[in-house]
């Protein structure tokens, strides 16, 4: 099903919100390669994957010497005209960032054949939703479900009211991932100390849970957060990019709940540090960095990107202020988890998984 109708790419070009950060600007190796990046509605400042993908964005121009122009939309009305702007502007490549924006990066690149498209968290599909693949669109998605898995496993680990919980910001395919993950993590958990670790927001089996509705409203993901508490959690991972910061507002008010953070390391990308156990990282950065390094050499491919913990596109953050509270056996056991995870003999499945 498609998520975004063909009629927003329609909208006057004037509701665009453009950042012409490094326009015109020659890169430290002169490079006149043009990269451009278009945000969801959470903003570059989301301390989520928006602000990630700037992040790449950043590194490459300060390792590549490339230019750029961002983008940032405030809703999705701002998705159609934002790419159209990059396409105007000749951008060797535009990033579309999130799951929201596939129609308009896949519209956007099959009317510009001559130009180089990416989407961060989705692949392409057609109108039944059948993946398909463009020559000049690459999908950059990662298997969050294997890092998720490793901290649902600590979250039941150190969660001492035996309630853990989760909810998302859209049940959307890169959401829904982290909380599968999460959920067989925590049953692992349970299967390995014959404990009955409960969670609460999720249930991976009818795929039904805890939603926020979107990605800005911070008071809901608060809420949503408390209604977690009153039943008892006292580990939440949240994944609903600034929707999250509401949730860690909360937590800090209850006192006595962590935080697993996803996207980016929460303990350094956001002030709630003291309360993250640790985080479900995506190397959004990184992969984009990448992408771009491969336009500049002439090297773009179609073929997607996928992060997995054996490449090191996802993972776990450190445990940082909980390093001693996280007990020692405890993180034995996850770093044998990631092993086998990698070698092949454990597989994390979920729905969502990217082909």
């Amino acid at each position: 099903m498609k998520k975004l109708a063909s009629a927003v790419s329609m909208i006057a070009a004037s509701a665009l919100v453009l950042s012409a950060c490094g326009s015109g600007e020659e890169g430290e190796s002169g490079s006149d390669y043009l990269a451009c990046m278009v945000s969801d509605s959470g903003g570059w400042d989301d301390q989520s994957f928006n602000q990630s993908g700037r992040e790449g964005m950043e590194n490459a121009k300060k390792n590549l010497g490339i230019e750029e122009k961002l983008a940032e939309s405030q809703g999705d009305a701002d998705f159609g005209p934002n790419v159209d702007n990059m396409v105007q502007q000749g951008c060797n490549i535009t990033f579309g960032v999130g799951f929201l924006l596939e129609d308009t990066i896949q519209e956007a690149a099959e009317a510009n054949p001559d130009l180089n498209f990416a989407l961060i968290d989705s692949t392409f599909s057609d109108a039944d939703g059948k993946p398909v693949t463009i020559d000049n669109a690459k999908a950059v998605v990662f298997n969050t479900a294997e890092a998720a898995y490793l901290a649902g496993y600590v979250a039941a680990a150190t969660s001492e009211s035996g309630k853990v919980g989760t909810f998302g910001g859209i049940q959307i395919p890169s959401v829904t991932i982290f909380m599968d993950g999460f959920a067989d993590g925590v049953d692992k958990f349970n299967e390995d100390n014959s404990k009955d670790v409960k969670l609460l927001g999720w249930n991976k089996e009818k795929q039904d849970g805890s939603f926020s509705g979107d990605f800005e409203n911070q008071g809901q993901g608060q809420e949503l957060t408390k209604q977690l508490i009153s039943q008892g959690a006292d580990v939440i991972m949240p994944v609903a990019g600034p929707v999250g910061l509401g949730a860690a507002a909360a937590a800090k008010e209850a006192g006595d709940v962590n935080l697993v953070w996803v996207d980016s390391d929460g303990y350094e990308s956001t002030e709630y540090g003291d309360i993250i156990l640790t985080s479900v990282v995506k190397q959004i950065s990184q992969a984009v960095e990448d992408t771009i390094k491969e336009g500049t050499e002439d090297n773009f491919t179609n073929e997607p990107y996928v992060g997995t913990l054996e490449n090191e596109g996802v993972g776990i953050a450190p445990y940082h202020d909980f390093e001693d509270k996280v007990p020692e056996d405890v993180k034995k056991d996850v770093e044998e988890l990631k092993k086998q995870i990698i070698d092949g003999s454990l597989v994390v499945e979920s729905e969502s998984t990217p082909k």
